[in-house]
Protein backbone atom coordinates (compact mmCIF):
# COMPACT_ATOMS: atom_id res chain seq x y z
CA UNK A 1 0.00 0.00 0.00
CA UNK A 2 1.23 3.15 -1.02
CA UNK A 3 -0.13 5.28 1.80
CA UNK A 4 2.08 5.34 5.25
CA UNK A 5 0.38 5.71 8.62
CA UNK A 6 1.96 6.66 12.19
CA UNK A 7 2.11 3.01 14.03
CA UNK A 8 1.32 4.29 17.69
CA UNK A 9 -2.07 4.79 16.56
CA UNK A 10 -4.35 2.58 14.24
CA UNK A 11 -7.54 4.27 11.88
CA UNK A 12 -9.16 1.71 10.17
CA UNK A 13 -7.56 0.45 7.66
CA UNK A 14 -10.60 0.82 4.96
CA UNK A 15 -10.20 4.31 5.90
CA UNK A 16 -6.67 4.94 5.13
CA UNK A 17 -6.96 2.11 1.82
CA UNK A 18 -9.57 4.71 0.86
CA UNK A 19 -7.87 7.84 1.14
CA UNK A 20 -4.74 6.24 -0.81
CA UNK A 21 -7.22 5.65 -3.89
CA UNK A 22 -7.85 8.71 -4.43
CA UNK A 23 -6.39 11.10 -7.26
CA UNK A 24 -6.38 14.57 -4.97
CA UNK A 25 -3.80 14.85 -2.17
CA UNK A 26 -5.58 13.91 1.09
CA UNK A 27 -4.25 13.62 4.70
CA UNK A 28 -6.05 11.46 7.83
CA UNK A 29 -5.94 13.38 11.16
CA UNK A 30 -6.56 13.24 14.62
CA UNK A 31 -7.92 16.14 17.08
CA UNK A 32 -4.12 16.45 18.16
CA UNK A 33 -3.45 18.42 14.44
CA UNK A 34 -1.20 14.84 13.94
CA UNK A 35 -1.15 13.14 10.63
CA UNK A 36 -2.13 9.43 11.09
CA UNK A 37 -2.04 8.76 7.06
CA UNK A 38 -0.91 10.47 3.58
CA UNK A 39 -1.70 9.21 0.12
CA UNK A 40 0.82 8.96 -2.50
CA UNK A 41 -0.58 12.61 -4.09
CA UNK A 42 -0.08 14.29 -1.06
CA UNK A 43 3.54 13.10 -0.28
CA UNK A 44 4.83 14.16 -3.66
CA UNK A 45 3.34 17.27 -3.98
CA UNK A 46 2.88 18.89 -0.68
CA UNK A 47 5.67 17.19 1.69
CA UNK A 48 8.51 19.64 1.89
CA UNK A 49 10.66 17.15 3.08
CA UNK A 50 11.13 13.31 4.56
CA UNK A 51 7.58 11.37 6.48
CA UNK A 52 5.16 13.32 7.08
CA UNK A 53 3.14 10.72 9.79
CA UNK A 54 3.24 11.49 13.18
CA UNK A 55 3.84 15.01 12.71
CA UNK A 56 1.29 17.80 12.55
CA UNK A 57 -0.61 19.32 9.41
CA UNK A 58 0.47 22.96 10.45
CA UNK A 59 4.24 21.90 10.84
CA UNK A 60 4.15 20.55 7.34
CA UNK A 61 2.23 22.67 5.45
CA UNK A 62 3.56 26.29 7.59
CA UNK A 63 6.73 25.58 9.53
CA UNK A 64 4.76 26.44 12.63
CA UNK A 65 5.03 25.41 16.19
CA UNK A 66 1.75 25.86 17.17
CA UNK A 67 -1.72 25.83 15.38
CA UNK A 68 -2.85 28.05 12.05
CA UNK A 69 -5.28 30.04 14.99
CA UNK A 70 -2.76 30.82 17.30
CA UNK A 71 -0.73 32.35 14.81
CA UNK A 72 -2.98 34.31 13.28
CA UNK A 73 -4.44 32.23 10.29
CA UNK A 74 -7.81 29.84 9.92
CA UNK A 75 -7.62 26.95 11.06
CA UNK A 76 -10.10 24.12 9.76
CA UNK A 77 -9.83 21.52 12.19
CA UNK A 78 -10.33 24.32 14.62
CA UNK A 79 -13.51 25.30 12.76
CA UNK A 80 -14.59 22.02 12.07
CA UNK A 81 -14.89 20.95 15.37
CA UNK A 82 -16.62 24.06 16.27
CA UNK A 83 -18.99 23.55 14.15
CA UNK A 84 -19.26 19.46 13.59
CA UNK A 85 -19.08 19.83 9.53
CA UNK A 86 -17.07 20.10 6.60
CA UNK A 87 -14.92 23.55 6.25
CA UNK A 88 -13.61 24.83 3.70
CA UNK A 89 -10.41 27.47 3.98
CA UNK A 90 -7.75 29.12 1.61
CA UNK A 91 -4.31 28.74 2.63
CA UNK A 92 -0.49 29.38 2.07
CA UNK A 93 1.39 26.44 2.12
CA UNK A 94 4.90 25.40 1.98
CA UNK A 95 5.57 22.85 -0.89
CA UNK A 96 8.72 21.16 -2.49
CA UNK A 97 7.85 23.39 -5.26
CA UNK A 98 7.64 26.41 -2.99
CA UNK A 99 4.74 28.42 -1.34
CA UNK A 100 1.62 27.78 -3.14
CA UNK A 101 -2.27 28.95 -2.39
CA UNK A 102 -4.37 25.87 -1.79
CA UNK A 103 -8.38 25.16 -1.20
CA UNK A 104 -8.51 23.38 1.63
CA UNK A 105 -11.48 20.84 2.64
CA UNK A 106 -11.40 19.21 6.25
CA UNK A 107 -14.65 16.66 6.63
CA UNK A 108 -15.05 15.55 10.03
CA UNK A 109 -15.37 11.34 10.83
CA UNK A 110 -17.23 10.42 14.14
CA UNK A 111 -16.99 7.38 15.83
CA UNK A 112 -20.14 4.86 17.03
CA UNK A 113 -20.40 7.30 19.81
CA UNK A 114 -21.14 10.45 17.38
CA UNK A 115 -17.78 11.62 18.28
CA UNK A 116 -15.42 13.35 16.36
CA UNK A 117 -12.48 11.32 16.32
CA UNK A 118 -10.69 12.17 12.97
CA UNK A 119 -10.52 14.43 9.89
CA UNK A 120 -9.77 13.72 6.28
CA UNK A 121 -7.85 16.46 4.79
CA UNK A 122 -8.17 17.66 0.81
CA UNK A 123 -6.00 19.78 -1.20
CA UNK A 124 -6.19 21.56 -4.35
CA UNK A 125 -3.63 23.91 -5.38
CA UNK A 126 -4.85 27.44 -6.85
CA UNK A 127 -2.87 28.60 -9.75
CA UNK A 128 -4.02 31.76 -10.29
CA UNK A 129 -2.50 33.21 -7.55
CA UNK A 130 1.14 33.04 -5.51
CA UNK A 131 2.29 34.21 -2.82
CA UNK A 132 5.54 34.92 -4.21
CA UNK A 133 7.09 37.03 -6.55
CA UNK A 134 6.05 35.89 -10.27
CA UNK A 135 5.69 36.68 -13.74
CA UNK A 136 2.09 36.39 -14.21
CA UNK A 137 -1.29 35.60 -11.58
CA UNK A 138 -2.69 37.49 -8.62
CA UNK A 139 -0.03 38.02 -5.94
CA UNK A 140 -0.27 39.24 -2.56
CA UNK A 141 0.18 37.58 0.97
CA UNK A 142 -1.87 40.13 2.81
CA UNK A 143 -4.39 39.36 4.57
CA UNK A 144 -6.93 41.46 2.81
CA UNK A 145 -5.73 40.41 -0.55
CA UNK A 146 -6.39 36.50 1.18
CA UNK A 147 -9.68 37.45 1.83
CA UNK A 148 -10.45 38.17 -1.35
CA UNK A 149 -8.85 35.27 -2.82
CA UNK A 150 -10.68 33.16 -0.87
CA UNK A 151 -13.99 34.64 -2.17
CA UNK A 152 -12.22 33.85 -5.78
CA UNK A 153 -11.51 30.69 -4.94
CA UNK A 154 -15.27 30.08 -3.63
CA UNK A 155 -16.71 30.96 -6.92
CA UNK A 156 -14.97 30.60 -9.63
CA UNK A 157 -16.01 27.01 -9.96
CA UNK A 158 -19.77 27.77 -10.15
CA UNK A 159 -21.80 29.60 -12.54
CA UNK A 160 -22.42 32.78 -10.74
CA UNK A 161 -22.45 36.04 -12.08
CA UNK A 162 -19.85 37.81 -10.10
CA UNK A 163 -19.56 42.10 -9.35
CA UNK A 164 -16.19 43.10 -8.53
CA UNK A 165 -16.13 46.55 -7.07
CA UNK A 166 -13.13 48.50 -5.47
CA UNK A 167 -11.04 51.88 -6.68
CA UNK A 168 -9.29 52.00 -9.69
CA UNK A 169 -6.36 50.29 -10.47
CA UNK A 170 -6.84 47.68 -7.90
CA UNK A 171 -6.96 45.29 -11.22
CA UNK A 172 -9.89 44.14 -11.26
CA UNK A 173 -9.51 42.60 -15.17
CA UNK A 174 -6.91 40.92 -13.72
CA UNK A 175 -9.34 39.19 -11.00
CA UNK A 176 -11.88 38.42 -13.58
CA UNK A 177 -8.80 36.74 -15.41
CA UNK A 178 -8.25 34.88 -12.12
CA UNK A 179 -12.02 33.75 -11.75
CA UNK A 180 -12.35 32.25 -15.39
CA UNK A 181 -9.30 30.39 -15.06
CA UNK A 182 -10.00 28.59 -12.49
CA UNK A 183 -13.35 28.05 -13.39
CA UNK A 184 -15.15 25.33 -15.74
CA UNK A 185 -14.92 27.65 -18.78
CA UNK A 186 -10.96 27.92 -18.59
CA UNK A 187 -10.80 26.23 -22.13
CA UNK A 188 -13.20 28.96 -23.65
CA UNK A 189 -12.47 32.38 -24.19
CA UNK A 190 -12.28 35.50 -21.95
CA UNK A 191 -13.43 38.71 -23.38
CA UNK A 192 -13.55 42.17 -21.85
CA UNK A 193 -15.28 45.29 -22.37
CA UNK A 194 -15.03 48.47 -20.96
CA UNK A 195 -17.97 50.52 -21.18
CA UNK A 196 -16.56 54.11 -20.04
CA UNK A 197 -17.05 56.24 -23.31
CA UNK A 198 -19.56 53.84 -25.16
CA UNK A 199 -21.95 55.54 -26.61
CA UNK A 200 -25.34 53.52 -26.62
CA UNK A 201 -25.82 52.70 -30.32
CA UNK A 202 -22.10 51.99 -29.87
CA UNK A 203 -22.84 49.55 -26.91
CA UNK A 204 -25.29 47.88 -28.49
CA UNK A 205 -23.30 46.95 -31.65
CA UNK A 206 -20.12 46.04 -29.36
CA UNK A 207 -22.23 43.63 -27.30
CA UNK A 208 -24.65 42.14 -29.24
CA UNK A 209 -23.16 42.47 -33.05
CA UNK A 210 -25.54 43.92 -36.28
CA UNK A 211 -26.68 42.77 -39.31
CA UNK A 212 -25.35 44.13 -42.43
CA UNK A 213 -27.39 47.40 -43.33
CA UNK A 214 -28.43 47.84 -39.81
CA UNK A 215 -27.21 51.01 -39.67
CA UNK A 216 -24.75 53.56 -41.63
CA UNK A 217 -21.91 52.42 -42.53
CA UNK A 218 -22.66 48.80 -41.13
CA UNK A 219 -21.99 47.20 -44.70
CA UNK A 220 -20.89 44.09 -43.37
CA UNK A 221 -22.32 41.44 -40.37
CA UNK A 222 -20.47 41.80 -37.48
CA UNK A 223 -20.89 39.13 -34.18
CA UNK A 224 -21.04 40.93 -30.80
CA UNK A 225 -18.82 40.28 -28.06
CA UNK A 226 -21.52 38.00 -26.08
CA UNK A 227 -21.47 35.51 -29.35
CA UNK A 228 -17.24 35.83 -29.25
CA UNK A 229 -17.30 34.70 -25.36
CA UNK A 230 -19.63 31.90 -25.78
CA UNK A 231 -18.52 29.20 -24.01
CA UNK A 232 -16.21 30.93 -21.91
CA UNK A 233 -16.67 34.60 -19.63
CA UNK A 234 -17.50 37.83 -20.42
CA UNK A 235 -15.78 40.72 -18.34
CA UNK A 236 -18.18 43.73 -18.55
CA UNK A 237 -15.53 46.95 -16.78
CA UNK A 238 -16.62 50.18 -15.91
CA UNK A 239 -20.50 48.92 -15.19
CA UNK A 240 -21.93 51.79 -13.57
CA UNK A 241 -21.00 54.20 -17.59
CA UNK A 242 -24.11 51.59 -19.13
CA UNK A 243 -26.29 54.12 -20.16
CA UNK A 244 -30.24 53.43 -18.73
CA UNK A 245 -31.42 52.50 -22.26
CA UNK A 246 -28.70 49.18 -22.68
CA UNK A 247 -29.02 48.37 -18.77
CA UNK A 248 -33.10 47.27 -20.10
CA UNK A 249 -31.44 45.08 -22.42
CA UNK A 250 -28.71 43.68 -20.76
CA UNK A 251 -31.24 42.45 -17.47
CA UNK A 252 -33.12 40.82 -20.55
CA UNK A 253 -29.75 39.01 -21.71
CA UNK A 254 -29.56 37.76 -18.29
CA UNK A 255 -32.70 36.46 -17.34
CA UNK A 256 -33.50 34.90 -20.37
CA UNK A 257 -30.05 34.11 -22.07
CA UNK A 258 -31.07 35.18 -25.49
CA UNK A 259 -29.82 38.33 -27.68
CA UNK A 260 -30.85 39.74 -30.91
CA UNK A 261 -28.02 40.98 -33.00
CA UNK A 262 -29.08 44.92 -34.02
CA UNK A 263 -31.03 45.04 -36.97
CA UNK A 264 -32.23 41.38 -36.73
CA UNK A 265 -35.43 39.81 -35.32
CA UNK A 266 -33.23 36.16 -34.62
CA UNK A 267 -33.15 35.15 -30.89
CA UNK A 268 -29.43 33.92 -30.49
CA UNK A 269 -28.73 32.10 -27.22
CA UNK A 270 -26.21 33.30 -25.30
CA UNK A 271 -23.36 30.48 -23.87
CA UNK A 272 -21.49 32.93 -21.71
CA UNK A 273 -20.37 33.31 -17.75
CA UNK A 274 -20.70 37.21 -16.27
CA UNK A 275 -18.10 38.62 -14.57
CA UNK A 276 -18.93 42.68 -14.21
CA UNK A 277 -16.71 45.52 -12.09
CA UNK A 278 -17.00 49.00 -11.52
CA UNK A 279 -15.18 51.86 -9.15
CA UNK A 280 -18.25 53.53 -9.21
CA UNK A 281 -20.67 52.77 -6.03
CA UNK A 282 -23.40 51.46 -7.26
CA UNK A 283 -25.58 51.26 -4.54
CA UNK A 284 -25.57 54.90 -5.00
CA UNK A 285 -26.48 55.61 -9.00
CA UNK A 286 -29.20 52.99 -7.96
CA UNK A 287 -30.74 55.78 -5.31
CA UNK A 288 -29.87 58.63 -7.44
CA UNK A 289 -31.59 56.33 -10.59
CA UNK A 290 -28.97 55.93 -12.86
CA UNK A 291 -28.50 52.44 -12.34
CA UNK A 292 -31.46 50.39 -12.70
CA UNK A 293 -31.84 48.43 -9.15
CA UNK A 294 -33.47 45.26 -10.66
CA UNK A 295 -30.01 44.68 -12.82
CA UNK A 296 -27.79 45.93 -9.75
CA UNK A 297 -29.23 43.11 -7.84
CA UNK A 298 -29.68 40.14 -11.12
CA UNK A 299 -25.57 41.33 -11.13
CA UNK A 300 -24.69 41.32 -7.08
CA UNK A 301 -25.22 37.78 -7.24
CA UNK A 302 -21.82 37.54 -5.33
CA UNK A 303 -19.86 40.59 -4.99
CA UNK A 304 -15.97 40.85 -4.15
CA UNK A 305 -14.24 43.63 -2.49
CA UNK A 306 -11.00 44.45 -4.11
CA UNK A 307 -8.83 46.08 -1.48
CA UNK A 308 -6.97 49.54 -2.44
CA UNK A 309 -2.93 49.02 -2.38
CA UNK A 310 -2.86 51.25 1.20
CA UNK A 311 -4.56 48.12 2.94
CA UNK A 312 -2.01 45.72 1.70
CA UNK A 313 0.85 47.58 2.33
CA UNK A 314 2.73 44.94 3.13
CA UNK A 315 2.47 42.80 -0.12
CA UNK A 316 4.29 46.07 -2.05
CA UNK A 317 7.63 44.14 -2.03
CA UNK A 318 5.93 40.89 -3.65
CA UNK A 319 4.53 43.21 -5.90
CA UNK A 320 7.47 45.52 -7.05
CA UNK A 321 9.45 42.67 -7.39
CA UNK A 322 6.95 41.12 -10.14
CA UNK A 323 6.23 44.13 -12.00
CA UNK A 324 10.02 44.80 -12.32
CA UNK A 325 10.35 41.87 -13.92
CA UNK A 326 7.92 42.50 -16.44
CA UNK A 327 8.29 46.49 -17.11
CA UNK A 328 12.10 45.61 -17.79
CA UNK A 329 12.70 41.71 -18.78
CA UNK A 330 16.06 41.63 -19.93
CA UNK A 331 17.47 43.51 -16.33
CA UNK A 332 17.83 42.12 -13.02
CA UNK A 333 16.60 45.49 -11.47
CA UNK A 334 16.53 45.54 -7.72
CA UNK A 335 15.27 48.26 -4.93
CA UNK A 336 17.41 49.95 -2.45
CA UNK A 337 16.16 49.80 1.27
CA UNK A 338 15.43 53.52 1.01
CA UNK A 339 13.50 53.66 -2.32
CA UNK A 340 11.24 50.73 -0.43
CA UNK A 341 10.70 52.39 2.44
CA UNK A 342 9.67 55.60 0.09
CA UNK A 343 7.07 53.52 -1.77
CA UNK A 344 5.98 51.73 1.40
CA UNK A 345 5.37 55.53 2.87
CA UNK A 346 3.31 56.34 -0.11
CA UNK A 347 -0.41 56.44 -0.33
CA UNK A 348 -1.11 55.19 -3.99
CA UNK A 349 -4.60 56.47 -4.98
CA UNK A 350 -3.98 55.15 -8.03
CA UNK A 351 -3.22 51.77 -6.42
CA UNK A 352 -1.66 48.33 -8.50
CA UNK A 353 -1.75 50.41 -11.61
CA UNK A 354 0.30 53.35 -9.99
CA UNK A 355 2.77 51.23 -8.40
CA UNK A 356 3.68 50.16 -11.71
CA UNK A 357 3.81 53.48 -13.23
CA UNK A 358 6.16 54.18 -10.63
CA UNK A 359 8.42 52.00 -11.19
CA UNK A 360 8.17 51.87 -15.27
CA UNK A 361 9.60 55.30 -14.84
CA UNK A 362 12.17 54.41 -12.46
CA UNK A 363 13.73 51.57 -14.54
CA UNK A 364 14.10 53.82 -17.47
CA UNK A 365 15.47 56.69 -14.63
CA UNK A 366 18.38 54.28 -13.72
CA UNK A 367 21.19 53.08 -15.96
CA UNK A 368 22.77 50.66 -12.74
CA UNK A 369 20.38 47.25 -11.71
CA UNK A 370 19.93 48.95 -8.29
CA UNK A 371 16.45 51.76 -8.17
CA UNK A 372 17.86 54.38 -6.15
CA UNK A 373 15.37 57.26 -4.38
CA UNK A 374 16.70 60.02 -7.19
CA UNK A 375 15.04 57.57 -9.65
CA UNK A 376 11.33 57.90 -8.67
CA UNK A 377 9.09 60.85 -9.01
CA UNK A 378 10.23 63.22 -6.20
CA UNK A 379 6.26 63.09 -5.07
CA UNK A 380 6.88 59.26 -4.11
CA UNK A 381 6.34 59.24 0.06
CA UNK A 382 7.31 62.87 0.32
CA UNK A 383 3.73 63.64 1.55
CA UNK A 384 1.53 62.66 4.77
CA UNK A 385 2.66 58.82 5.62
CA UNK A 386 -0.32 57.05 5.29
CA UNK A 387 0.14 55.80 8.73
CA UNK A 388 -2.06 59.07 9.91
CA UNK A 389 -4.97 57.78 8.35
CA UNK A 390 -6.88 56.54 10.91
CA UNK A 391 -8.31 53.42 9.21
CA UNK A 392 -4.65 52.48 8.13
CA UNK A 393 -3.70 52.70 11.93
CA UNK A 394 -6.49 50.33 12.67
CA UNK A 395 -5.09 47.99 10.01
CA UNK A 396 -1.67 48.18 11.01
CA UNK A 397 -2.67 47.16 14.68
CA UNK A 398 -3.85 43.92 13.09
CA UNK A 399 -1.10 43.70 11.01
CA UNK A 400 1.65 44.12 14.03
CA UNK A 401 -0.32 41.59 15.94
CA UNK A 402 -0.44 38.94 12.83
CA UNK A 403 3.02 39.28 11.91
CA UNK A 404 4.15 38.70 15.69
CA UNK A 405 2.00 35.72 15.83
CA UNK A 406 3.59 34.33 12.90
CA UNK A 407 6.66 35.24 14.18
CA UNK A 408 6.33 33.22 17.43
CA UNK A 409 4.89 30.26 15.57
CA UNK A 410 7.55 29.97 12.83
CA UNK A 411 10.13 27.22 12.77
CA UNK A 412 13.13 28.46 11.15
CA UNK A 413 15.25 31.40 11.10
CA UNK A 414 14.30 35.60 11.32
CA UNK A 415 15.42 35.71 8.08
CA UNK A 416 13.63 32.92 6.45
CA UNK A 417 10.34 34.07 7.97
CA UNK A 418 11.76 37.61 6.76
CA UNK A 419 11.43 36.47 3.08
CA UNK A 420 8.34 33.83 4.08
CA UNK A 421 6.26 37.41 4.52
CA UNK A 422 8.27 39.33 1.80
CA UNK A 423 10.00 41.70 3.28
CA UNK A 424 13.85 42.41 4.19
CA UNK A 425 14.87 41.54 8.14
CA UNK A 426 15.92 44.74 8.76
CA UNK A 427 12.80 46.35 7.61
CA UNK A 428 10.34 43.30 8.94
CA UNK A 429 11.61 44.22 12.45
CA UNK A 430 11.68 48.07 11.67
CA UNK A 431 7.92 47.55 10.51
CA UNK A 432 7.18 45.45 13.71
CA UNK A 433 8.61 48.28 15.67
CA UNK A 434 6.67 50.63 14.10
CA UNK A 435 3.45 49.09 13.96
CA UNK A 436 3.65 48.94 17.75
CA UNK A 437 4.30 52.02 18.58
CA UNK A 438 7.52 51.50 20.30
Amino acid sequence: MAVTMARDLHPLPELVSFIDSLAEPHILCDREYRILAANKAYRSTCADHGDVVGRTCYEVSHHYAVPCDQAGESCPLAQTLKSGQRERVLHLHHTPAGERYENIELSPLRNADGEVTYFIEKLEPLPVARGLAAAQGLIGRAPAFRAMLELVARVAPSAASVLLQGESGTGKELVAQAIHDASRRASGPFVAVDCSGLTEALFESELFGHERGAFTGATTRKIGLIEAASGGTLFIDELGDIPLAMQVKLLRLLETATYRRVGSTDLQRADIRLISATHHPLDELVANGRFRQDLYFRLNTFPIELPPLRERREDIPLLAESMLRRVAPERRLTLAPETLDRLLAHRFPGNVRELRNVLERASLMADGDALLVQHLDPRIGAGPRISDDRRATRTDAELAAQLAAQLAAHQGSRADFARAVGLSERTLYRRLKALRGT
